[in-house]
């Protein structure tokens, strides 16, 4: 199957590029690993307000109001496909179904995932006691106690919310000082639900059918009773997938320049996966516009 561009990532910025794409006459297929689209709007519970022309109680709202407005233009969409190989030479891109797919650019929009400590546990009591999210989930813990993992503003937003149902909130950094806004700081050190632990580091979640205590470490190691944990460690990108020849910073993030392009002519990275500094909705949305727009210029030369 050929197409001028194919775009890796159901995010905001693929479906961005994809209907600019459709918009400026150029075939293209938006390929999702994930059954449904929107990338990490469908794990933002708290409203959206800060992007420009529409406010949302939800990134689950947000994605249906693009979903929606995809159907103004034409292009192709394949989800529950999972990328097995890209050929930059070729310009092909191979799914693990045995379809290949040509292309003339390449648009990565692959997005970041939450960053993960790897402990044991971590992966065992997901939905049995580790939360997604202290809005979302908050009114199950009412009288209960909880626990906070990171230290930037995702961290002490969530304590904050989490303090307002559970009768104990851990906050729990493995730093002295916390990178999140003095605002919410402040807040945390006059709420007399929230104690935090400094300097202090996870290293087991304990449980049998449902999480009932962590083992933390200082100077000693000790245990901490719980009924829920909620990580809030960063985002990592999605780029293990493209190690030879994509140029990438120090943290794996893509490497771009002003038209979003990579190293690599007609290779294109928008969104988070190439913008560390401003994994906005906003910005998500304006780089997968830019990739299409240069990616019409160039093909229509």
């Amino acid at each position: 199957m050929e197409y001028d561009v194919v775009i890796i990532g159901g995010g905001a910025a693929g479906i961005s590029a994809a209907c600019w794409c459709g918009e400026l006459g150029l075939s293209a297929v938006l390929i999702e690993s994930n059954a449904e689209l929107g990338g990490q709007l469908n794990y933002v519970f708290n409203p959206i307000k800060n992007h420009l022309g529409v406010e949302t109680e939800n990134g689950q709202e947000m994605r249906d109001i693009f979903v929606s407005q995809m159907q103004n233009w034409q292009f192709d969409i394949l989800t529950k496909a999972a990328v097995s190989k890209v050929d930059f030479d070729e310009k092909t891109v191979s799914l693990s179904d045995g379809k290949t797919l040509s292309f003339k650019a390449l648009v990565i929009a692959t997005g970041v995932r939450r960053r993960k400590l790897n402990i044991k546990g971590e992966t065992e009591f997901v939905g049995k006691g580790i939360i997604e999210s202290g809005k979302r989930d908050g009114k199950t813990l009412v009288g209960k106690t909880v626990c906070v993992i990171g230290g930037g503003d995702a961290a002490l937003e969530n304590a904050l919310i989490l303090a307002e149902f559970a009768e104990k909130v851990f906050l729990i950094h493995r730093r002295e000082t916390f990178r999140g806004r003095n605002e919410f700081l402040t807040q945390i050190l006059t709420n007399p639900k929230i104690k935090i632990l400094r300097n202090t580091q996870l290293i087991e979640i304990i449980g049998s059918k449902n999480v009932e205590a962590i083992k933390l470490k200082t100077d000693t190691e000790f245990i901490l009773p719980t009924d829920a944990i909620i990580f809030r460690l960063g985002v990592e990108p999605n780029t293990e997938f493209f190690r030879d020849k994509i140029m990438k910073d120090e943290f794996g993030y893509i490497k771009i320049d002003g038209n979003c392009e990579t190293n690599l002519r007609n290779i294109f990275a928008v969104g988070d996966v190439a913008n560390p500094l401003s994994p906005t909705v906003s910005s998500a949305v304006g780089t997968g516009t830019t990739a299409a727009k240069v990616i019409w210029q160039r093909l229509n030369l």
